[in-house]
């Protein structure tokens, strides 16, 4: 089955379902799971049951093929609805855990993984960065060593999301021990039983409700057949990955860019000083042009490489487009960076209080310039596929 035809229709029927998820199932207890650190694992089953958790895969394991245009309009909404990274990271973590599996995995092994997570049964994450290094991915000290009919890893990850909860772990680890760069790492999953495989939640500055984890791993052994694609593959697997991660970043930047700018402004119309709402003066709404600037130019980047992750045509995918990806991924997280200082400021003290957006989404903006590559490491990934 080829990707659904998107028009208008589709995408405001896609923006309505987001918004009233989340003002009826998470407005009313996000400050309590921020506050316990989790949101209940049913939410997860809720996502499945709208169809959310199964955009943009396969027919064949009860996926729905879409175009990066749908997916963007979900994740914004959702972004700007709920202004809640905690939550978004963790309910969509299989959209960067399953992606090695479905372009590289054995029948069986996408067969006995996919169709689960996508009905909400299951959850998937990614286990790559490890305690000693963080973008450097070909320095990975995890090993899987072929012991007969299994491998057996050793090792750690840190910062794993969805990694206390996960089912399934698709972990990055070196097969071959002998080479020390990029071409000795694989990817193999781990079920989240697995013998040997301990998990501690961390505290984290930000997405407080979002599930993120230390894995040790101890003489785990997984069977040979969880290895996805070929040994001494998984580099590349990681590399690819990160676009489509990355992409997805922007729209939830965008989105929560967007929650900044709303709550402000209404914040502004209803607040007086000095006689009159602080939207009356012109230093205030001079600061909401400045936010609507940088919103409305990363949108239009947004949908112009999104329009090419879309297209038929290889071409449109090479060097350049991976550069545009990595630069629209630090414009729309600067983007949001600028929103939320600014929407703290119009709020005042209110803004410095828990429970308003602009104060969840300031101390969030850190993670997402920092993760999925660091805006150093965007721009100089950029520049060499530049050629510079």
């Amino acid at each position: 089955m080829t990707e659904l035809q998107i028009g208008p229709h589709e995408i405001t029927q896609v923006e309505d379902a987001a918004r009233r998820f989340i003002q009826t199932e998470v407005a009313p207890h996000l400050n309590d799971w921020e506050e316990a650190g989790e949101f209940p694992r049913a939410l997860y089953q809720r996502a499945a049951d709208l169809g959310w958790l199964a955009l943009g895969y396969p027919e064949e394991f009860g996926g729905t093929p879409a175009p990066w245009v749908l997916r963007n309009a979900l994740t914004i909404t959702l972004a700007r609805t709920g202004g809640s990274g905690g939550l978004m990271a963790s309910l969509f973590s299989h959209n960067i855990g399953l992606p090695p599996v479905v372009r590289h995995g054995s029948a069986d092994l996408q067969r006995e993984v996919i169709p689960d997570v996508l009905q909400g049964k299951r959850i998937a994450a990614l286990a790559i960065t490890e305690p000693g290094g963080g973008t450097d991915v070909s320095a990975l000290r995890t090993t899987a060593r072929r012991d007969g009919g299994d491998y057996v890893v050793d090792g750690e990850k840190v910062f794993i999301t969805s990694g206390v909860r996960a089912d399934w772990l698709t972990v990055a680890v070196r097969t071959d021990v002998k080479n020390k760069g990029a071409m000795g790492i694989s990817m193999l999953i781990v079920p989240g039983d697995a013998v040997g495989l301990s998990r501690s939640p961390l505290k984290k500055m930000g997405w407080l409700c979002s599930d993120t984890a230390q894995l040790r791993f101890d003489g785990v052994r997984v069977p040979a057949r969880y290895l996805v694609g070929q040994e001494g593959e998984g580099f590349k697997m990681i590399l690819t990955n990160f676009n489509g991660e990355r992409l997805s970043m922007a729209a939830m930047a965008l989105g929560f860019s967007e929650c900044c700018y709303e709550e402000a402004l209404s914040w502004a119309r209803a607040r007086k000083t000095f006689g009159s709402a602080i939207i009356d003066h012109q230093v205030i709404r001079h600061k909401f042009m400045d936010m609507k600037m940088r919103i409305e130019s990363t949108r239009a980047w947004l949908n112009a490489v999104s329009a090419r992750a879309d297209s038929g045509n290889k071409a449109d995918k090479g060097a350049e487009w991976v550069a545009q990806v990595c630069l629209l991924k630090n414009h729309a997280t600067q983007t949001m960076q600028f929103c939320a200082d600014q929407g703290v400021q119009i709020l005042g003290g209110m803004g410095f209080m828990r429970g308003t957006a602009c104060e969840r989404i300031y101390r969030e903006v850190k993670v997402m310039t920092i993760g999925g590559g660091t805006d150093e490491i965007m721009k100089e990934l950029a520049s060499r596929q530049l050629g510079l």
